[in-house]
């Protein structure tokens, strides 16, 4: 037997007997995630005891290294592992800014005092973090930010504005991207720093969207202290990082294309609403809606596979992290059109227990802004055509 047919036997002895059994269980709402943090309240013992056991074992971050509380697996025990939890459909132990952004480019260009910080209590699930990048005139031209951080010595002092930051009301700290150098080239003169968010002068306000309710806030930033051994990466040297950085997010946002470990199909969701005839799905036209949104994100999978496979392998994922982020949000805004459309007329229920508060309607209004955060899908097309297809 071959060192990874033993891993994969062990593991799976391991989660058979450390995954709770309500955690096999589909997630019906991004409240059943876990996000961890100093404020977070567990929603059942089960939940609380499944991250504790996995950030235990350094799971939560399989593959950064031991020494900064990671799993250290190679990439194939890597890739067994997430075979493993997908066989008794676990939900994922944690969900993290901190492990899916933050977290790799402080192992890429952090220093070790910083690694030391901040790598432990990530992987333990013990800070949440919020991302402090787009402002009101700097989205898509997210070069163009203008916060600044004043040079004081051993620190700087911050004033700015972001938007759009996603559960800044519920974060620990925040990394953020800050003018360190205003008369440089835009991207010359900026810097990555990290701060607690229950430091002097931050402040957030709640942004309502169109469903009803938004992760995103208003961040403002007035005379905000943050020592410089909380840079990361060299001071003006920032832009290189939030590139790689942006890589990351734009792999996670395009994950919403992917059905989630411990939720169902959307072949299962449809027989749910609709039910069978001789076997097959009672309506013909959804059936093959069905089927082709299947067959679609299969590839997507396969695909994302791929470029997670050449990035262990050390190639990275670069301009790749377009292309999932663009198709990723398509499939996503193309399963909430087929979810609405499978439950017809209680789909379009807002209220009441029925419509379980909505959750069909607020989630379909949710994907439109798939297409615009962490980057437009206009800019992801130019990306693409640009740097992998080649065209000028």
């Amino acid at each position: 037997m071959s060192d990874l047919e033993t891993f994969r036997l062990e593991t799976r002895a391991w989660l058979e007997e450390n995954c709770p059994q309500s955690m096999r269980t589909p997630m019906t709402s991004d409240d059943d995630s876990c996000w961890g943090g100093r404020n977070f309240k567990f929603k059942s013992e089960d939940q609380r005891l499944w991250l504790e056991r996995m950030a235990e074992r350094g799971w939560t971050a399989p593959d950064w290294p031991r020494e900064y509380g990671g799993g250290g697996l190679s990439q194939a025990e890597h890739k067994v592992l997430r075979e493993e939890l997908a066989r008794i459909k676990a939900r994922p132990a944690l969900s993290s800014f901190g492990v899916w952004m933050i977290g790799p480019a402080i192992l890429k260009f952090g220093s070790e005092e910083l690694k030391r910080q901040h790598l432990p209590p990530i992987v333990r699930g013990e800070i949440r973090w919020c991302q402090g990048y787009s402002e009101p005139g700097a989205g898509s031209d997210l070069a163009g930010l203008q916060t600044r951080a004043e040079d004081q010595g051993d620190h700087f002092i911050v004033n700015g504005q972001k938007i759009w930051t996603s559960y800044a009301d519920k974060a620990d700290w925040m990394f953020c991207l800050v003018r360190t150098n205003p008369e440089a080239k835009k991207q010359l003169g900026i810097s990555l720093v990290l701060f607690d968010m229950t430091t002097p002068g931050v402040s957030t306000r709640p942004i309502k969207l169109i469903s009803g309710s938004s992760p995103f806030c208003e961040s403002f930033l007035d005379n905000v202290r943050v020592e410089k051994n909380q840079v990361v990466g060299e001071i003006n040297a920032g832009w290189t990082i939030a590139k790689y950085l942006l890589t990351h997010e734009r792999e996670m946002i395009g994950g919403m294309g992917r059905t989630a470990a411990g939720q169902k199909t959307l072949a299962q969701q449809a027989v749910d609403a609709i039910g069978l005839d001789n076997g097959q799905l009672a309506d013909g036209m959804l059936r093959g809606e069905v089927a082709r949104w299947d067959l679609d994100a299969r590839a997507f999978e396969l695909t994302a596979e791929r470029v997670l496979d050449e990035a262990k392998a050390g190639q990275g994922v670069g301009h790749a992290s377009a292309m999932l982020k663009y198709y990723g949000t398509e499939l996503n805004k193309r399963r909430q059109e087929l979810l609405v459309a499978l439950r017809g007329s209680e789909a379009l229920v807002w209220e009441g227990e029925a419509s379980r508060e909505g959750i069909l309607p607020r989630s379909w209004l949710r994907s439109k802004g798939n297409s615009i955060e962490g980057g437009t899908s206009e800019v992801q097309l130019n990306v693409i055509a640009r740097n992998i297809l080649g065209l000028q």
